[in-house]
């Protein structure tokens, strides 16, 4: 049995968690593959709105096992809250929830060389949202990072002092001012290692490859969004793992002749948090009202999301590097009420027009060029059947297919799981 995999095609925020939870019936095991808690997949169901930063979404279904995989970089403290909140639901996270050995730890001095590496860096900050995933993913590629089975050997605090006396040193050469109390952040620390060792270890390749010999069903969820892909993205302003289909298979040691289905979820427009390059960015009207239509705050920092126009150039690059085989719209329902959309199809890079994402789509090298369409006023939140959409946003969404040549099986019209429209 292949492994499907569900992939963010944007800068992040494109609603991952929603369509994982939605699709959770149909798998048998869930697997995270690469981020940490600097993703926010928020779920709602029941009138509850729930956020998970690096327990996969399918957590909420009795049926599916959900792994948290070797590519994926957890920070015990986040992880423990994470836990406390699922409490009142009374999930057995013991049979439920697995995690990877291999799986990196993120320590307290993680995220103060985090902070510190941010604030020296003054006006060219890279937006960061401060979590200590980059330092811990340079522990890792330098060879000098804690896993999740290091907690499980003798020598595990031994090996904690060693890599924080280090990292101490390296906050002391930023020479900026970075206040904080270790011995306090420690206790939290090993409080929550204590937690964390009462779930299930496991060695998740093995798991995996277990599972697919015995035909389970797999979806792997990603995190993230593949324009922040730290090879593919708008580097710098990326994050500091691999978030297209290529980390799925180093995140979870599956090969790529056992990947299936490739799932890109995608706004009906464009969002992005941070600092970065951003071409069809709105700073009028348009873009305040899609703000506060779709709630455009982020699940991890709360910071507010930067709106504009769908843009099919990056769209387009993001469903070539993934590979993707179907596509799933989300927040159609924001864009309810708009006279007239518009959608980027190309961009005049450097005075020519191009169709493809060039190395800096910084503005002085990129004007977006603009195909416009009429809108619909219908209110789509309540809308159960595809047939009964507005004319309007199917002919929106028969351009899309044409111009991405990748149909568009699902269309979210609303927040709640419920609020879901399926396309043959």
């Amino acid at each position: 049995m292949a492994v499907n995999l569900l992939l963010g095609l944007q800068w992040g925020d494109e609603g991952k968690g929603k369509i994982v939870d939605v699709l959770t019936q149909e798998y048998d095991i869930i697997a995270r593959f690469q981020g940490g808690p600097n993703a926010g997949h928020t779920l709602e169901f029941n009138g509850i709105k729930h956020v998970l930063h690096t327990i996969p979404s399918g957590i909420f279904h009795e049926s599916a096992i959900n792994i948290v995989g070797n590519g994926v970089v957890i920070d015990p403290i986040i992880f423990k809250k994470e836990i406390e909140a699922l409490k009142k639901f009374d999930i057995d996270l013991k049979k439920r929830l697995l995690i990877s050995r291999k799986a990196h730890l993120i320590l307290p001095t993680h995220r103060l060389l985090d902070a510190a590496s941010e604030t020296s860096k003054g006006k060219a900050k890279i937006g960061s949202t401060l979590k200590g995933i980059g330092p811990t993913y340079m522990d890792k590629t330098g060879r000098n990072g804690l896993r999740v089975g290091d907690i499980e050997l003798d020598d595990f605090k031994e090996r904690y002092r060693n890599l924080t006396d280090k990292h101490e040193e390296m906050i002391s050469h930023y020479n900026v001012e970075i206040q904080y109390n270790l011995a306090e952040l420690e206790a939290e620390f090993f409080e929550a290692i204590e937690v964390l060792k009462s779930l299930q270890f496991i060695d998740s390749e093995e798991y995996i490859h277990q599972a697919i010999r015995n035909n389970k069903k797999i979806l792997a969820e990603g995190a993230q969004g593949s324009l922040l892909d730290i090879d593919f993205g708008t580097y710098p302003f990326v994050t500091s793992s691999n978030t297209t289909a290529a980390g799925a298979c180093t995140g979870l040691g599956v090969a790529p002749t056992q990947i299936g289905d490739v799932l890109g979820i995608f706004k009906a427009y464009t969002t992005r948090v941070g600092s970065g390059p951003f071409p069809t960015e709105l700073f009028d009207e348009t873009g305040e009202t899609m703000g506060r239509v779709g709630k455009e705050f982020g699940a991890t920092t709360g910071r507010k999301r930067r709106c504009g126009w769908l843009d099919l150039v990056a769209l387009r690059y993001a469903v070539q590097i993934n590979g993707v085989t179907q596509l799933m719209m989300m927040k159609a329902d924001v864009l309810s009420g708009f006279d007239t959309l518009k959608v980027c199809t190309a961009y005049l890079y450097k005075g020519r027009e191009i169709k493809h994402l060039p190395y800096n789509i910084e503005e002085q090298n990129v004007t977006p060029i603009y195909t416009e369409m009429k809108g619909w006023a219908q209110d789509l939140t309540t809308i159960k059947d595809h047939n009964k959409l507005p004319q309007e946003l199917l002919n929106y969404i028969d351009f899309l297919e044409k111009e991405l040549e990748v149909p568009i099986t699902l269309v979210s019209v609303g927040p709640d799981r419920t609020q879901t429209i399926h396309r043959k």
